[in-house]
């Protein structure tokens, strides 16, 4: 879709989405049981990140301009996974759920479901379900018994994966085409941001 600004050019509109970033190191960890869940089980590569935003269509103006506002003033949080789960969708074939709200300090974490809600504010973005912090593990269409090895094997892989605690500490703006469920490689990073310590 294209749209038209103030000057008369001619935008498009795409669908972004915002994702929470885990630390390096912890990304990393996720990465390898990622990389080897699809080694058996097949599906597209992602990088690890928990949805704070759902796919919307924009301009990738106005993408940024929403995305940097959202991000200003909002304070680093900490997430904590729960347990590996199925789920219907693709992008939910299996994935690590988390906590809605932090263990640790509740006072002084802003929890994983305020910061969705902030950043959702932002981007006028309206959910039909209630938000869900989860993190993909596989992308794909598995069968349920496909479904019920990989999550058996997650846990051969790393027994610990559902006591993943860490900080949130960064947010980045992606270009998430809902068309390209298969290869996911017209996805890309638009824009990240460092947010404000704790």
């Amino acid at each position: 879709m294209e749209i038209a600004n103030e000057t008369g050019v001619v935008a498009e509109k795409n669908d972004y989405s915002v994702w929470a970033i885990p630390p390096e190191v912890v990304g990393e960890k996720l990465k390898k049981l990622m990389g080897a869940l699809r080694s058996e089980f097949g599906g597209p590569e992602i990088p690890p990140h928990l949805t704070v935003v759902g796919a919307m269509s924009l301009t990738e103006e106005d993408a940024l301009k929403r995305f940097r506002s959202a991000c200003e003033g909002l304070k680093a949080y900490h997430a904590k996974a729960d347990l590996v789960v199925s789920g219907a969708f693709p992008s939910q074939c299996l994935y690590l759920l988390f906590h809605s709200t932090p263990e640790v300090d509740a006072l002084r974490c802003i929890k994983v479901m305020d910061a969705s809600e902030h950043c959702c504010r932002y981007f006028g973005y309206k959910r039909s379900n209630r938000y869900m912090p989860h993190l993909s593990l596989l992308y794909g269409t598995l069968t349920e018994d496909e479904k019920n090895k990989a999550r058996e094997k997650a846990y051969v892989l790393d027994e610990s994966i559902d006591g993943l605690n860490f900080q949130i500490s960064r947010l980045a703006l992606w270009k998430t085409d809902r068309k390209d469920k298969e290869t996911l490689e017209s996805w890309r990073q638009i824009a990240e941001c460092s947010l404000s310590p704790n």
